[in-house]
């Protein structure tokens, strides 16, 4: 497990993060179709979490 990747946005452009991105928040696996909320710095994802849980 990496603990990073990548997420596709609604309109269709592709982002990558980073393990202290994932790292970050409560999640232990993502799964292709999920939808997340994404904290950015910049062009830098800092948190990923499922839509359904709150943002910090």
């Amino acid at each position: 497990m990496t603990r990073s990747g990548s997420v596709f946005l609604d309109d269709g452009s592709v982002l990558e993060f980073g393990t202290r991105a994932f790292d970050a928040g409560p999640l232990r696996l993502l799964r292709t179709g999920q939808r997340v909320n994404l904290v950015l710095a910049g062009d830098d994802i800092t948190f990923v979490t499922l839509s359904t849980f709150p943002l910090p």
